[in-house]
């Protein structure tokens, strides 16, 4: 088959969304597909990948960062003259709402995938009036598509119960040989300042409003005063980076990273906090699962697909604050409880290989685009 990408998010951004679409993409192209990503930069290619170029413009406040502008037009000849059997849309902005004007114009079968809960971020950043009118934005635009993907049984229900067609749920897959317990690194944690077995917390991702980091910090705290030893790493960048080193000199500030120094430092920390309420997923949860980490999370996303609560982690209502930083807190008291939440948590990450989630992907597709009129098989490039 030939399947067209249309993103606005890709490495080297660091971000779930973009680390999960180009997982996607590049496990069509090794099961022998074509397949084209049209994003923000310039053309070129990423392995057998292509990689169509898309005007976009700074996104404030994330430097690095663009928003793709409408390719509407530019995209409806290059459809016509080579056309995709299916179109994936991931992300919602001007330049997927372009692109899915020119699929449904030129009926070629699109595929969205729901990704970012935006209208839950608007509360974080003063427009929380505005929270409706976005969700409803988000609603129509998948409902134009043949199919939505979502990664959560949760997602899968709300958004079939807002009237959209035909979600599916699409797990997310974790690279268990680069996310292991292997990689903790003695001399990685004395750089930290760790002495003997202290505890050590461990945050990663965007430091920004709507990922609810003052939790974490405050169970860190908490747990610094009964073990003033404890360490807590933050792992990412974002716009709150500098008021959080401000308010917490003597929490270590990484900075973003990624392949081997990431999985490092997953794996040479000891609880993996994710006090994030507005997620669709979370990709470090199954990073931190792999890397034999003890979790505490809120009973959403990722957390409530994946982590057994007491089994291979600690598990939280959402509406509980004070049980997370509890939970984070005894967790980091419990050394032993740690390591067995930790061993728990890799097996259970090893049931969610990349490459059963891409041949997942490719059997929706064939059997959507078969739905529409055209027999996918044998069409591979």
């Amino acid at each position: 088959m030939h399947i067209a990408f249309v993103t606005e998010t890709w490495p080297p951004q660091v971000n779930g969304v973009a680390l999960t679409v180009r997982t996607l993409a590049l496990g069509l192209a090794a099961r022998g597909h074509r397949v084209e990503v049209v994003r923000p930069g310039k053309p070129g290619s990423d392995g057998k990948v292509e990689l169509i170029f898309a005007r976009g413009a700074p996104l404030p406040r994330y430097p690095g960062l663009q928003v793709g502008m409408p390719q509407g037009g530019e995209l409806r000849r290059r459809w016509c003259e080579r056309r995709p059997d299916a179109v994936y849309v991931a992300t919602e902005g001007l330049l997927g709402i372009s692109a899915m004007r020119a699929a449904n114009n030129l009926q070629i079968p699109t595929v969205t995938g729901f990704h970012t809960r935006f209208h839950d971020y608007a509360s974080h950043y003063g427009v929380g009036l505005l929270a409706p009118l976005v969700r409803s934005r988000l609603m129509q635009f998948h409902r134009r598509a043949q199919m939505t993907l979502v990664p959560t049984r949760a997602l899968l229900d709300e958004l079939s119960e807002a009237g959209i067609r035909r979600v599916r749920k699409l797990r997310r897959g974790v690279d268990t040989d680069l996310f292991t317990p292997a990689r903790r690194e003695p001399a990685l944690r004395r750089s930290w300042g760790v002495r003997g077995d202290a505890p050590v917390m461990l945050c990663v991702g965007r430091l920004a409003a709507e990922k609810g980091l003052g939790l974490a910090l405050q169970a860190f705290r908490a747990l610094q005063a009964r073990i003033p030893a404890a360490r807590m790493v933050m792992v990412g960048d974002g716009p709150q980076r500098g008021a959080l080193a401000d308010a917490y000199p003597d929490v270590i500030f990484a900075g973003t990273m990624h392949g081997e120094e990431l999985a490092t430092h997953y794996a040479s920390a000891d609880v993996f906090l994710f006090p994030s309420l507005t997620e669709t997923f979370g990709n470090v949860v199954l990073e931190a699962m792999a890397s034999g980490l003890a979790v505490v999370a809120f009973d959403r996303a990722a957390a409530q697909e994946h982590v057994a609560n007491g089994i291979s982690g600690l598990v939280v209502p959402a509406s509980d604050a004070r049980g997370f930083i509890t939970s984070a807190y005894e967790l980091g008291l419990d050394a032993e409880t740690c390591r067995m939440l930790g061993v728990n948590a890799r097996i259970a990450a090893q049931q969610c290989a990349p490459d059963a989630v891409t041949a997942e992907f490719d059997k929706l597709l064939r059997t959507l685009v078969r739905e529409h009129g055209h027999d996918p098989i044998g069409a591979a490039a």
